[in-house]
């Protein structure tokens, strides 16, 4: 799995506080969506989408039916805005790019009401990006890397 980080070294005018919360993010009914390489890195892509907003996101770590992640929120919003907008916006992403989801999801709910987050620190931040890191291996997720792969010349 690769390690992903935003690499976002500015700050948000103002804001120099640190918020960094580890989040986790459950799909509905607990079906194991992130089985494909394809789906988390759209998934990881619609999250850096919000960057835009002032989000800056760290590590990210999925197990076949969810997802760990670092993220700093910004000033303006608070932690349910922050949930509501994140959960929001990936699902319709998610909605948008995988058409077949909506077989499996009718009601249009990607994410379930199931959230877990708490405030990482700068002295545990190295520790919480370890923990999501080691998601993969921790619940046994097996991911097929469905990456389009080149042929070889044929001469």
């Amino acid at each position: 799995m690769d390690i992903v980080n935003s690499g976002s070294p500015k700050k948000i005018a103002g804001d120099t506080r640190n918020n960094w919360v580890t989040m986790m993010f459950v799909t509905h009914n607990r079906y194991n969506c992130f089985r494909k390489q394809i789906y988390i890195d759209i998934c990881i892509q619609t999250f850096h989408d919000l960057e835009r907003f002032g989000f800056e996101f760290g590590d990210f770590g999925f197990a076949l039916n969810h997802v760990h992640f670092l993220v700093n929120i910004p000033k303006r919003y608070s932690l349910q805005t922050a949930e509501i907008m994140l959960k929001s916006y990936t699902a319709r992403k998610m909605f948008e790019t995988f058409p077949g989801f909506r077989k499996r999801y009718p009601r249009g709910g990607f994410w379930s009401g199931y959230d877990h987050y708490e405030s990482t620190g700068w002295k545990n931040l190295e520790q919480s990006s370890v923990y999501i890191r080691d998601q993969p291996r921790h619940h046994d997720a097996y991911v097929v890397d469905d990456h389009q792969q080149r042929l070889p010349n044929l001469v």
